[in-house]
């Protein structure tokens, strides 16, 4: 199975300016991942939603590396069923001219369940 969770907008502090480490500025998330489906084994997308918006929010981040490689982890924990996960985060006006975003692409072994 595939879940699919595109645009998801919220404010949050990150960056390593100085005006970004004070106001909240708006961030897209969109997201991807495969994973192993059976009738006791699913992946609830609204808790994916709250644990990567409570996890933005609550930490702060400089890096976009960082948000990345936090959020994949909690994702993993989460849901360790998992086999393939896309993140992409966007700053869609940090700069006046572009979108400005950071991705990447993971392949998991997923951790047998038990039925």
């Amino acid at each position: 199975m595939r879940i699919d969770i595109s645009n998801l907008e919220f404010n949050a502090i990150v960056g390593i300016l100085d005006f970004e480490r004070v106001t909240p500025q708006r961030v897209i998330v969109d997201l991807d991942l495969d994973y192993i489906y059976s009738s006791n084994n699913f992946i609830d997308y609204a808790s994916i939603v709250t644990l990567v918006i409570e996890d933005m929010v609550s930490r702060e981040y400089e890096l976009l590396e960082d948000a990345i490689i936090s959020i994949r982890d909690k994702i993993l924990s989460h849901s360790p069923n998992i086999q393939r996960l896309k993140l992409k985060i966007s700053k869609p006006d940090i700069l006046d001219n572009c979108i400005v975003s950071l991705s990447q692409e993971y392949t998991f072994e997923p951790t047998p369940t038990l039925s």
